[in-house]
């Protein structure tokens, strides 16, 4: 993540602010620029977002979002996927998917980026889990490893290709290996 000077402004300030490429996050007072996304991050964030969404979506249980700003607990931060249960996702007035997410995710899964600092976006798992969050992930893709987050427990730390990735109970139906989930890294 790259540190944008600022001059100490509120969330609400920020949330006026123009949107960046790459998205920018309100952490702490400071505006942090998410990395571009390079070619396994990409390729992560997509297949584990239609994975989810091939599983939930039918029977509407829940919604995979890939990079959606989520804004709750005095931060604004963008999840490379943000899973949210469908009762849980905001409406518009016509019925439609709302703009704008003041919630947290139920699901906050996260890809490092090669330039990324595994506390900070650690962190930001944490203050998802602090405020609802029923799980995070951590997933390396250069060390083919995943850290699993479940709330007010030790984190899991996963390796071995035959590793059942553990889901929240809304996504009860993803069943997913390591192996798997790096497999579609493979050409």
């Amino acid at each position: 993540m790259i540190k944008t000077p600022t001059c100490s402004i509120s969330l609400e300030e920020f949330l006026q602010l123009p949107e960046t490429k790459p998205a920018s996050e309100y952490v702490d007072g400071e505006i942090i620029q998410k990395p571009m996304l390079q070619g396994k991050h990409s390729r992560l964030q997509l297949q584990l977002a239609n994975a989810v969404n091939h599983v939930t979506e039918p029977t509407k249980i829940a919604l995979a979002f890939p990079e959606l700003g989520c804004t709750f607990g005095g931060r604004s931060t963008v999840p490379d996927v943000a899973v949210f249960a469908w009762e849980r996702i905001p409406v518009d007035e016509k019925g439609n998917i709302g703009n704008v997410f003041n919630t947290y995710p139920d699901w906050k899964i996260e890809i490092l980026s090669p330039e990324q600092s595994t506390t900070k976006v650690t962190k930001n798992i944490l203050h998802c889990l602090n405020h609802g969050s029923r799980l995070g992930w951590l997933i390396d893709p250069e060390e083919y490893s995943v850290l699993v987050y479940p709330p007010q427990q030790q984190p899991m730390y996963l390796e071995n290709e035959e590793d059942i990735l553990p889901v929240p109970d809304l996504v009860r139906d993803l069943h997913l290996t390591l192996g798997q989930l790096f497999g579609w890294l493979k050409l």
